[in-house]
């Protein structure tokens, strides 16, 4: 298959959307979770989170085009300037699928999907508690893209992981903590460890054959 730019464009909607949008592989499986000010907690699914620097620790993600009225998750963030992003385990992924559903501000995807949250220490917003790595996030910055998407910054307050995930070099094991990613919208995978190689820096360069 081999395909321009107008040819992209003029595919079927759906066809192109699962087609770009599974084109750049599997991409990290998170919840991310808020709390308005009246104290509805919120929790969404998202595959955009990118790690953007270790120190300071800082993480971002994309947010979708937002209409006269902000999401959920937007505006809580906006409004407490706090959210987490937790790993989505396997046994959780057909209710993390459907936080994506669009409901009323006055209900909660925890208690409609019935998933476990959690408040850990004096955090605002809210944890997945069967998430095996969980992120605190104090917002920074966003900014809206080329594309109408909205792209948020936020710094590291807090981590919570599964202790026997975590080795000496303070590496996560993805298969231990049982981690899944996602391809496209609705396709999920298993993460398997293949290989783990040094830190290159300025360490000599095998010989490749």
């Amino acid at each position: 298959m081999r395909i321009n730019q107008s040819e992209i464009e003029s595919l079927d909607r759906i066809y192109r959307i699962n087609l770009i949008n599974s084109i750049s592989g599997i991409k990290p499986g998170n919840l991310i979770g808020t709390r308005s000010l009246d104290k509805v907690d919120n929790v969404a699914i998202f595959s955009s989170v990118v790690h953007l620097g270790s120190n300071p620790a800082q993480f971002g993600f994309v947010l979708r085009p937002q209409g006269e009225m902000f999401s959920d998750t937007f505006q809580n963030i906006i409004d407490t300037q706090c959210y987490t992003i937790n790993h989505i385990h396997k046994d959780l992924i057909e209710k993390s699928h459907y936080t994506s559903a669009k409901l009323g501000k006055e209900e909660s995807e925890f208690e409609k999907m019935n998933i476990e949250k959690e408040f850990i220490n004096d955090f605002h917003a809210p944890f997945v508690k069967m998430s095996p790595v969980k992120i605190g996030m104090k917002l920074l910055n966003y900014s809206q893209l080329p594309n109408d998407c909205y792209f948020i910054i936020g710094s590291v307050q807090m981590i919570d992981i599964q202790e026997n995930a975590v080795a000496e070099n303070g590496q996560i094991n993805l298969q231990t903590c049982e981690s899944i990613g996602i391809s496209g919208v609705n396709t999920y995978y298993q993460l398997t460890q293949v290989e783990s190689h040094p830190y290159v820096g300025n360490n000599p360069l095998p010989k490749f054959i």
